[in-house]
């Protein structure tokens, strides 16, 4: 499931991310995307690769990783994000849910640390576009 008025486009100092052509009100499920689950040696392997930065621990131990499909790796990170994440062991399934009302045109971001406003310091350096503030 993906909302439709969701696509890809330019974000100013990260690369490519998630924007959306209309408002979406708070607590509205934007996405679900299926996911491929690996195995913890595949997350050695994958961690010397450009795939790095794309992956998921993954699993209630948090013992393998998955790559997620649609959108899901196209979400860019922010320390005070308008969206989060949930995952889904049993379905092999991310959702990303907005947690404010968004506007027509505004990025959508996830806090890669899991919860919407963690301010836990990644694995790589945070730049205050790339932090939305």
């Amino acid at each position: 499931m993906l909302k439709p008025e969701l696509f890809i486009d330019s974000s100013t100092g990260k690369g490519r991310g998630v924007f959306t052509n209309m408002a979406i009100k708070a607590d509205t499920i934007i996405e679900v995307a299926p996911v491929i689950v690996m195995s913890k040696q595949d997350r050695q392997s994958l961690d010397q690769t450009l795939l790095h930065d794309y992956i998921f621990e993954w699993g209630k131990l948090k013992d393998k990783c998955c790559m997620a499909l649609g959108l899901v790796p196209m979400y860019n990170h922010s320390y005070k994000s308008n969206c989060e994440y949930f995952m889904d062991f049993e379905e092999d399934t991310i959702a990303v849910k907005t947690v404010r009302n968004i506007k027509k045109g505004e990025e959508l971001t996830i806090n890669y640390n899991g919860d919407w406003n963690d301010p836990a310091k990644l694995w790589f350096e945070v730049s205050k576009a790339k932090n939305g503030q």
